[in-house]
């Protein structure tokens, strides 16, 4: 079987290295070939959520746009073609309408609400050039959608009967859990990127209260520049993939704080998996996919207002047991549900019965 990986970046965008790239060796042990082609490259993709550069980015752009064109004048070489999130990031639906017409099979994988309009802050001039109504239309065409969460499921059945859900997983083999020493410090982590910055805005009020009651924490900020008014204990960090798991491992607690609205009700809740899977205590908005991955005081906790998300805090900082036991059973839950080891099977079962509907009727 030959598959041809879309996907929108390259290993550095957290998206298809979850959701794509870690299942490749996974589907080649299994005598699948696998080609890998990203739209953006690894240069593109440093520069891509920075203000201005636009002629750099038209560059890029540009190459990304011959690269999807030389794919489909090359597609009689694949079986079928993996997209993940969609094939070009501006306009309708063009080349899976394409597939579509020339009958080649291929699979839609989606782990955000992208029907919804959204740009991120530094290419929000772009926004009016997207189509988010051609999710729809790439829904129906598609001869299986993976949906990441039953959120995302519930979206699409309605346009096609082909819908299975895999969550975004890790390599619990590479991501493992970490005893932490006893130490006087309790650092609270966030790990995300500058398109989810701003949901830190949410628990200033609890920092400083935080801050207040407790001189031994500090707030570490993996992925973007991140300040708060009175507050000398937040250490901001560029994340890099190679640095990516040596800052988890710091992580005392983590936190993801999410306001709830449409969009982030699509969300798959990664950053808690990823937080869980270190062994990490996790506190989280209870909105979308994080109430069906955290049961509440059991495997983490989730703050429903500024005020839980001070007392849920406080007994984590407070109590070293605490931390350990519901970092623990995070981790079992990780290894039992949002594993590589337990979703790659599901995967080679979504290519196996696309492949044998088209090829073996």
């Amino acid at each position: 079987m030959r598959v041809l990986f879309w996907v929108p970046y390259p290993t550095e965008g957290a998206s298809n290295r979850y959701r794509v790239e870690q299942y490749l060796p996974y589907l080649r042990q299994r005598n699948i070939k696998c080609i890998l082609h990203p739209f953006w490259s690894s240069p593109a993709y440093k520069k891509l959520y920075n203000n201005g550069k636009i002629l750099f980015k038209l560059f890029y752009f540009l190459i990304g746009a011959f690269s999807r064109v030389w794919d489909s004048m090359m597609i009689f070489r694949y079986d079928m073609v993996f997209i993940h999130r969609e094939a070009f990031p501006l306009g309708g639906a063009f080349f899976e309408t394409f597939l579509s017409l020339l009958k080649k099979p291929f699979i839609f994988d989606f782990d955000d609400a992208i029907f919804l309009p959204s740009a991120s802050r530094p290419n929000s001039f772009i926004e009016k050039l997207k189509s988010p109504a051609k999710v729809n239309s790439i829904i129906k065409k598609s001869s299986q959608v993976i949906a990441g969460n039953p959120y995302l499921a519930d979206f699409s059945k309605p346009l096609n009967s082909s819908v299975s859900v895999i969550p975004t997983s890790i390599d619990t083999e590479k991501y493992c859990h970490v005893d932490k020493e006893s130490r006087d410090k309790i650092i609270i982590g966030w790990m995300g990127s500058i398109t989810t910055l701003d949901f830190l805005k949410i628990l200033e009020p609890v920092f400083l209260s935080l801050s207040a009651r407790f001189k031994n924490i500090k707030f570490v900020i993996v992925g973007g520049n991140y300040s708060c008014y009175g507050l000398s204990n937040i250490i901001s960090k560029e994340w890099s993939l190679e640095s990516e798991k040596d800052y988890l491992k710091g992580f005392d607690i983590g936190i993801m704080p999410v306001p709830d609205n449409e969009w982030t009700r699509g969300k798959c809740g990664f950053k808690a998996i990823l937080y869980m899977g270190m062994g990490i205590p996790t506190i989280c908005s209870p909105v979308g996919m994080n109430k069906e991955i955290i049961e509440d005081g059991v495997n983490g906790f989730l703050a429903y207002s500024q005020e839980e998300w001070t007392e849920k805090l406080s007994l984590l900082i407070k109590d070293s047991d605490l931390r350990k036991r519901i970092g623990l059973a995070g981790r079992r839950t990780v290894e039992e549900k949002y594993s590589v080891k337990i979703n790659a099977p599901k995967l080679l079962a979504v290519l196996n019965k696309v492949y044998d509907e088209r090829y073996k009727k």
